[in-house]
């Protein structure tokens, strides 16, 4: 068995679905638009990902869906309208759920997680959850025998770090002790996750609180149990708008040190890069050559716009992304997802990052990629350097 083949392989199998579903490896990974680009031969809405909460107990500086986090909220539309809309996705493969932290409530777990894990479950469609694991582990119990992926946020060397970066928010002051002690049940609960057979993937983000400690970054998250670290660049949005912003450069040197100095037996997932092979840097180029080379290496395309829609479960509406950049462009009361998906293919927005080159596996600069370092760049115009 390979050692990233979860549980729930196993799980799926015993309980009857129709084929026993391949383990989530570096050769496949079903979020990644990629996949269904060159299945058929477009762009096709294979993910969906629902925002099932805007209470979190955590503020953290760079969350980038801080600005619709609340203290209280109202009532979600019923889960029968969600699966219904679900139903009717033709090339489903994937699901994921996220926030805020999409279990603050025991009652969503109860009546909104599981039922969804479970759908998921029953038609062979992986899943995910974007959580802090912070909370008591009996939360995410009720979740891991249906669940595939949980992802969380791990940026930090110690509990200082968590202290610092989660709480800068807050607007009221939480000890550091407080803090301590959520950030050693997050790695507790992280641990027993990865026991119980859930792949925990552990983000990080390069950032100018960890270009210069992404390694040890790195070796806590191995001795964490995570089967996989991901590692994305961290874009000014929203709530994270005024932070400082490192190079392109130093974001570089920051991965290739992290190549020199990483676990190579465990999966590491880059995203939302800047860098890309029609680029005429070629210290840029050489590094995609490398991260392609790397045994247990793999560059994920953004997923948001391409093969993935957002649905906020309080109002129903339809986004590219949970972030709060792009207005909303329908609602599942009205019409069905693989619609919504094949009109935002035709806005503006969308055409001006529906880029492909075969030859480099790359699906261009999403959104916020390009607003911040290539505006003024026609992506269509330019073409693959390929040594």
């Amino acid at each position: 068995m390979n050692i990233l083949e979860t549980k729930n392989d196993r799980l799926g199998f015993e309980a009857g679905l129709p084929h026993k579903l391949a383990p989530l490896t570096p050769q496949n990974d079903p979020w990644d638009p990629i996949r269904s680009l060159r299945q058929y031969g477009g762009h096709r809405l294979t993910s969906v990902e629902m925002t099932v909460t805007n209470l979190c107990n955590m503020r953290c500086e760079h969350c980038a869906v801080g600005d619709t986090l609340t203290l209280s909220e109202p009532d979600k539309i019923p889960l029968s309208d969600m699966l219904r809309r679900l139903d009717e996705v033709e090339h489903l493969e994937t699901i994921s759920i996220t926030g805020g932290e999409p279990t603050f409530s025991a009652r969503t777990v109860k009546e909104y997680m599981v039922p969804l894990l479970k759908y998921a479950r029953s038609r062979g469609v992986r899943s995910q959850i974007n959580s802090n694991v912070t909370l008591p582990y009996d939360r995410y119990e009720q979740l891991a025998p249906y669940l595939d992926v949980m992802h969380i946020s791990f940026n930090y060397t110690d509990a200082d770090d968590f202290h610092a970066i989660g709480f800068a928010k807050s607007g009221h002051s939480v000890s550091r002790d407080a803090a301590a002690k959520l950030y050693e049940r997050m790695i507790e609960n992280a641990r027993r996750l990865s026991e119980a057979g859930v792949l925990v993937s552990a983000e990080s983000m390069i950032n100018y609180r960890t270009i210069h400690k992404i390694e040890q970054i790195h070796r806590l998250i191995v001795e964490m149990g995570c089967k996989r670290h991901e590692v994305h660049p961290m874009y000014p949005s929203s709530f994270a708008k005024d932070l400082p912003v490192i190079s392109k450069e130093q974001m570089r040197e920051a991965i290739e040190r992290l190549l020199d100095h990483r676990d190579p037996n465990i999966w590491m997932l880059f995203g939302t890069l800047p860098f890309y092979h029609c680029s005429d840097d070629e210290r840029e180029r050489k590094l995609l050559s490398r991260l392609a080379s790397e045994p247990n290496v793999t560059v994920r395309n953004d997923p948001d716009g391409r093969n993935r829609l957002n649905v906020n479960l309080f109002s129903g509406d339809v986004f590219v992304t949970d972030f709060s950049d792009v207005p909303a462009f329908g609602n599942i009361a009205e019409s069905k997802l693989d619609d919504l998906f094949e009109r935002w293919l035709t806005h503006p927005l969308a055409q001006s990052v529906n880029c492909h080159c075969p030859a480099a596996s790359c699906c261009g600069p999403n959104l916020l990629v390009k607003d911040m370092y290539y505006k003024d760049v026609n992506f269509h115009m330019r073409s693959a350097k390929l040594e």
